[in-house]
């Protein structure tokens, strides 16, 4: 239970009781079906704090956000907060903020992060009715750039496989958008081909190579050389992200005349217009009745990466 899934189990108990002023500790732990005793263990353990203490906290940074963003009276944030009257809500939260409830009316912070108190678990009231909780590990830029690169890569993947089911003539019929794209009448197999060319070609330009073969354009052929390019620019990006040479420099010998780009700006280049073209093509499949792959969100992606 003091897994990121237990915790979160444990919070939602605490959450939900916010608006409960009367909910205590022995009646937490009966929502969670735990004895009292188990319910105070697991929450210390998970959080270094007992869910009493864990709650009036909470409660506060709630009250402490209500009273810069809402005109109710001190009174009524205070009884919101579980206090039974003004001048016990102040000495708490005088004690807790170091500054009267009125004082941080007149002078609101900065950020609602300013308002969060001292803890040791991360764990800080979210605006308007949540919780907010640490991640497992520390997300960087750099894993976020990495996880949409495999994101592409897999999606990609998965939208060749669905256009194996279609033939010809729905994978070559044209994909009609109401204003100018980067490709010039677009079908669902020239977008695919576009996708993995586009691995393909700055692949070859980091080796110095030429502009790769693009000649089959079957399905089969296109899971063919995604199965080999995909590979290849995922560990590429992660040997970038790795060394930190995002900042270097190559010269670009499929272009005439060659081009100097950076590795980074090559990276960008490959999300932004793989993005539009998998866009593209994931409509196509869902003009053609295949809606599995739904919008190629990737942002379900990385928040399972996020907390995996």
């Amino acid at each position: 239970m003091t897994t990121t899934d237990g915790l979160t189990g444990l919070l939602d108990v605490i959450q939900v009781a916010l608006d409960d002023p009367e909910a205590g500790p022995a009646g937490l732990a009966a929502r969670a079906h735990l004895s009292r005793f188990h319910f105070d263990r697991l929450v210390a353990a998970a959080t270094g704090e007992p869910p009493g203490a864990l709650r009036r906290r909470l409660l506060l940074e709630r009250a402490a956000h209500r009273l810069i963003t809402s005109d109710r009276t001190v009174l009524d944030i205070a009884v919101e907060a579980g206090y039974g009257s003004h001048e016990a809500f102040t000495r708490a939260f005088q004690r807790s903020y170091g500054i009267p409830p009125t004082a941080v009316r007149r002078r609101p912070p900065l950020t609602f992060r300013e308002l969060e108190l001292p803890c040791p678990s991360g764990v800080h009231f979210q605006p308007p009715g949540g919780l907010r909780l640490p991640a497992a590990r520390q997300e960087t830029p750099m894993n976020v750039l990495q996880h949409l690169v495999d994101h592409h890569v897999e999606t990609l993947t998965a939208i060749i496989d669905r256009a194996g089911t279609l033939d010809d003539t729905v994978l070559d019929r044209p994909v009609t958008v109401s204003v100018e794209t980067i490709d010039e009448q677009p079908t669902l197999r020239s977008l695919i081909n576009a996708m993995v060319t586009q691995e393909e070609h700055w692949l070859s330009a980091l080796r110095g190579g030429e502009w790769p073969d693009e000649s089959d354009r079957s399905v089969s052929g296109l899971a063919a050389r995604h199965a080999v390019a995909g590979r290849d620019w995922r560990a590429f990006v992660a040997r970038t992200l790795a060394a930190g040479t995002l900042a270097d420099t190559f010269v670009d010998t499929t272009c005439t005349p060659p081009t100097t780009h950076t590795l980074g700006g090559t990276i960008g280049h490959v999300i932004t217009f793989a993005a539009v073209r998998r866009t593209l093509a994931i409509g196509a499949l869902h003009s053609a009745g295949i809606t599995d792959l739904g919008a190629g969100d990737p942002r379900p992606y990385l928040d399972a990466a996020a907390t995996a």
